[in-house]
């Protein structure tokens, strides 16, 4: 195609676009005159519209028809085009001028609708094509940053939509649901670590050989093992403390009414202070939790002779021995024994206080045959020993037997029995 083919083209192009143009605003001009402002507004946005559009594509058709006739022809071609085209274009502006006149206030919601639907569909048609170009040009290194760069706002705009909608929730709720909410926050996060945890373990473990994996198995549990007895031992000790300083307050406390056997215990302690000696006694009372029974703490070093006394003495004679027995106290052991004398129709209880660690004591058998076997219960199953006793002896386990079983520490040698 030459050079005056397409100026011609274009010349008959912007003729036919300004006379359909023109002819569009007469029509509406004359039209706005006898309707109101509202549908005047309406039929001129929709007139123009396609008026505009009608005469680009016939403007389009014709040029494409030019180009193939010769100049004489297609002058008349442009001629009957341009009178076609304004003839079609009347009758449509006419066309639509009718239809919005019969339409109310809906065609221009409608109208408005459909115009905003097309400018957001090109405007997004537009960023697509652009994005594409963008990319196009781009080397792949900035496509990865641009990327990345997107993927971090997109979260930053998450987390902080996330913050926000908290924030508001929060606002919203009570205190109760609020600390409900942070306390499963906190399981849940502890529970993760937990988890995280097991699997670097399990992890550590894979890559461990067996032999290390044993080992450390071993020494977890003996450790554990160790842990758990120094915390039994240390909470049994207290304990014991605790119950020997109750039961000892207790056997202490003297109530305002006087026991009926006051009178004898002073007669015992003021004899054994006479014959033995002053320190002899540690401590004496009435044991109201054992039937007001007098009680008569010994020192170590004296428990033999005031044993001795009381066995021997004229006047007191206690010459049944009805109990023996030894108990662990964790902070020490201790030897209790029950006495009776006939002749007094009395009772008396004869404790001593022993080291735990190195529980020794004389033996009573030289006093009392009864205390032989008692003896040998106490030195069986906790460990006591009595010197001077004529065949000590373990009598209920053998005498290969590991450890004392009436120890508050004792754990058994075989955990298997």
């Amino acid at each position: 195609m030459s050079e005056k083919e397409d100026l011609a083209k274009q010349k008959a192009e912007a003729a036919a676009r300004a006379k359909a143009v023109a002819l569009a605003r007469k029509q509406a001009k004359e039209e706005a005159e006898e309707k109101p402002e509202v549908d005047m507004d309406i039929a001129k946005q929709k007139a123009a519209a396609a008026a505009k559009a009608k005469a680009a594509a016939l403007a389009k058709k014709q040029a494409k028809g030019a180009a193939e006739k010769p100049e004489g022809e297609m002058d008349i071609a442009k001629q009957k085009a341009a009178a076609a085209a304004k003839a079609k274009a009347a009758a449509l502006a006419k066309k639509q001028a009718k239809e919005a006149a019969e339409n109310p206030e809906v065609d221009m919601d409608i109208a408005k609708q459909k115009a905003a639907a097309a400018a957001k569909a090109k405007a997004a048609a537009l960023a697509k094509k652009q994005a594409k170009e963008e990319a196009a040009e781009k080397p792949e290194v900035e496509m990865d940053i641009a990327k990345q760069k997107a993927a971090a706002a997109a979260k930053a705009k998450a987390a902080a939509l996330a913050r926000k909608q908290a924030k508001e929730e929060a606002a919203e709720k009570p205190e109760g649901e609020i600390d409900a909410v942070k306390q499963k926050a906190a399981a849940a996060a502890k529970a993760k670590a937990a988890a995280l945890a097991r699997k670097q373990a399990k992890e550590e473990a894979g890559e461990k050989p067996e032999v290390e994996i044993d080992a450390a198995k071993q020494k977890a549990a003996a450790a554990a093992k160790a842990k758990a007895a120094a915390a039994a031992k240390a909470k049994a000790a207290a304990a014991a403390k605790n119950r020997t300083a109750a039961q000892e307050s207790e056997e202490a406390d003297t109530p305002s009414e006087i026991s009926p056997n006051q009178s004898k215990l002073d007669q015992i302690v003021s004899a054994i202070e006479s014959h033995v000696g002053q320190g002899a006694l540690l401590e004496n009372y009435i044991n109201r939790l054992s039937k007001d029974v007098p009680t008569l703490v010994a020192n170590p070093d004296t428990y033999f002779s005031i044993a001795k006394f009381l066995r021997y003495d004229e006047q007191l004679d206690f010459s049944y021995l009805s109990e023996l027995h030894g108990t662990d106290f964790e902070s020490h052991m201790e030897i209790y024994v029950h006495l009776h004398s006939f002749k007094m129709n009395q009772s008396v209880a004869l404790k001593v206080k022993l080291d735990r660690d190195t529980p020794v004591i004389p033996s009573l058998v030289p006093l009392w045959s009864g205390a032989n076997w008692p003896e040998c219960e106490a030195y069986d199953l906790l460990g006591i020993n009595f010197y001077e006793h004529p065949d000590l002896k373990r009598i209920l386990l053998g005498e290969d037997w590991k450890g004392y079983p009436l120890r508050k520490d004792y754990e058994p040698y075989d955990v298997e029995v």
